[in-house]
């Protein structure tokens, strides 16, 4: 198991920092599939080398991922977790190469098991890479040789062709009190329906002896059906002390719906 952003962001860094022409795009970020037991849906990739002057030779491979109480990306050998597509997956050019500057629309091809039981998870995910496989010498300063590569993955969804179910409940909130990172709302909810999910977390807090109301930024989240999330916010700098409501609220789907928590605390 492995932390997607934590190689996909070392990665880009080290290329940025150490010679910054050769990269990779891959897009779009997520490429969702709706489609019942026994159909075949094509969908596009875009792979993109902005390099001026180096050739980039590809590869395309699949991982599982899942998401952790924290939200965060983790990766697994694909077709190992219950809900993988991996296994669903065709492209038109596993192996390619892209001359400096050129761009190249691959292919996805999925097709659905026949055997997609009832008991099947609602939703189906996988994650497509593509990586260099001709990493590119360089030397840092120290007079060290070194080779990078660039890998780029995008994330994949299926559905079944059902109306679509989105549900989101706050099962806790507790305000925790610390001297060293200074004080913060824990938050517990869970993401129950029958398809992926995007939505934002919002927080207010409002001083009960001032009416001073303090708004924070909107969080993004993002989630599959069945997950249980913990989300952990400081609270605000220059918060004074007093009596406190605080005001949790996930908004999502299109509408979009709110579920809204709300919990008393004293800020010192």
């Amino acid at each position: 198991m492995k932390n997607i952003w934590q190689i996909i962001l070392s990665t880009f860094f080290a290329i940025s920092t150490v010679y910054g022409q050769t990269g990779l795009t891959v897009g779009p970020p997520r490429v969702y599939f709706v489609g019942e037991s026994g159909s075949s849906m094509v969908q596009f990739v875009d792979v993109t080398n902005p390099s001026k002057d180096y050739t980039l030779e590809l590869a395309v491979s699949y991982e599982d991922w899942s998401y952790s109480e924290t939200g965060d990306n983790q990766l697994f050998q694909a077709g190992t977790l219950s809900n993988s597509c991996a296994n669903w997956l065709t492209i038109s050019e596993p192996f390619f190469a892209l001359a400096p500057g050129e761009s190249k629309r691959l292919q996805l091809n999925m097709k659905v098991p026949e055997s997609l039981g009832p008991e099947s998870p609602s939703v189906h995910t996988t994650m497509l890479f593509v990586t260099q496989m001709n990493p590119r010498a360089s030397t840092r300063q120290e007079g060290a040789n070194i080779r990078l590569a660039v890998r780029s993955g995008i994330k994949i969804y299926h559905r079944r062709a059902q109306a679509e179910n989105i549900d989101v409940e706050i099962d806790n909130i507790v305000y925790h009190k610390n001297d060293s990172i200074g004080s913060y709302l824990e938050l517990e909810y869970q993401v129950n329906g029958n398809t992926w999910t995007e939505g934002r977390i919002r927080i207010e807090y409002l001083n009960q002896e001032t009416g001073k109301q303090t708004k924070m930024e909107d969080i993004n989240f993002y989630a599959l059906p069945g997950d249980k999330r913990k989300f952990y916010s400081l609270l605000p700098n220059g918060l004074t002390a007093g009596e406190y409501v605080g005001t949790i609220m996930l908004l999502y789907g299109d509408q979009p719906d709110i579920k809204i928590g709300e919990i008393s605390f004293k800020h010192e």
